[in-house]
């Protein structure tokens, strides 16, 4: 089968640490890797961008054509994204701009790369503007190192708790702006925006992961030294089910991105908050003294001779 154009610019990009030739020279490129919405399976594709300040630009131009590209349908459902900028990769949470804020960003791209405006000029629908925000608890700088798988689930649940807090900072800012609307008409329709959204569901689809993983396999693995905390760990799981209750209606709630409703949301949004934020303490408590000696990332056992015979017994 014929390599298609994008995978072609994938592999000389990847291959010379991210100097791509043709069109493309000189020119700034990353590789996005997002999940498909409907195949669920990664699709990585060569996009130019714009920086801002500390934020990278994508804008969904599709070469000016009528539909939205697939990867910013992708972005939508699964928000959580890898980029690949030279030699580095990190993932990013991909959140498209709104209103005066879109306006303001694309003005900026159409400044610095023009023919994003000959783009839009093609199509009658909006380009969309996507901004990439690294995902790591400590920003563009990269994450701080961890040594212990104890320091590895305190740095996932300081990200699920600050993931939580601007969740609902956003929220309460929302809420508050239409409860202070004035002026002739209704106020506006009652819409998260996209930014809670995305934020919202990254950190849902996050804590499932987390949680998955514990059930799965921290636990058990734990478990089989110490058989005194299984109360400890049926607690745990319990705590799980219940956030993961909590969790799926604030994920039906964002089903519909202009429909949800603001006070709904975030009174569910404040019990999640309670709970998890108990859940994480709990957790925290009970088996971050066993993880301390424990490092991270794992350690291969080495495979001595001493290995091999052992192994035939």
């Amino acid at each position: 089968m014929p390599t298609s154009f994008n995978e072609s610019v994938i592999e000389e990009f990847r291959t010379n640490e991210g100097k791509v030739g043709g069109p493309f020279e000189g020119g700034n490129l990353l590789l996005l890797t997002t999940t498909g919405v409907k195949s669920g399976t990664e699709q990585t594709v060569p996009l130019g961008y714009v920086r801002h300040g500390d934020s990278l630009l994508l804008v969904g131009s599709n070469l000016g054509a009528p539909h939205h590209p697939q990867w910013f349908l992708n972005v939508l459902a699964h928000p959580v994204v890898r980029v690949e900028i030279g030699t580095r990769t990190f993932q990013a949470l991909a959140v498209p701009a709104e209103g005066d804020r879109r306006e303001e960003l694309f003005a900026h791209v159409v400044r610095v790369t023009p023919g994003y405006g000959d783009y839009q000029a093609m199509t009658a629908r909006t380009l969309p503007v996507v901004v990439l925000e690294r995902a790591e608890p400590d920003g563009w700088e990269g994450p701080r190192e961890i040594t212990t798988l104890a320091g590895k689930l305190i740095e996932v649940h300081t990200w699920l708790r600050r993931q939580l807090r601007q969740v609902k900072a956003e929220t309460d800012a929302h809420c508050a702006a239409r409860a202070a609307h004035q002026g002739p008409g209704e106020p506006p329709a009652p819409s998260l925006g996209l930014q809670i959204r995305q934020r919202c569901l990254a950190f849902c689809q996050a804590l499932d992961f987390h949680h998955t993983s514990e059930d799965a396999h921290l636990f058990p693995g734990i478990a089989r030294h110490h058989p005194h905390l299984a109360d400890t760990f049926g607690r745990l799981r319990d705590e799980h089910r219940t956030v993961a209750r909590i969790q799926s209606e604030l994920v039906a709630l964002l089903a519909g991105i202009d429909i949800a409703d603001p006070r709904r949301f975030r009174t569910e949004l404040e019990e999640m908050s309670a709970e998890l934020n108990a859940h994480l303490d709990y957790e925290e408590e009970s088996i971050l003294p066993l993880l301390a000696e424990v490092p991270w990332p794992p350690v291969p056992p080495a495979n001595t001779a001493e290995d091999s015979e052992a192994g035939k017994v």
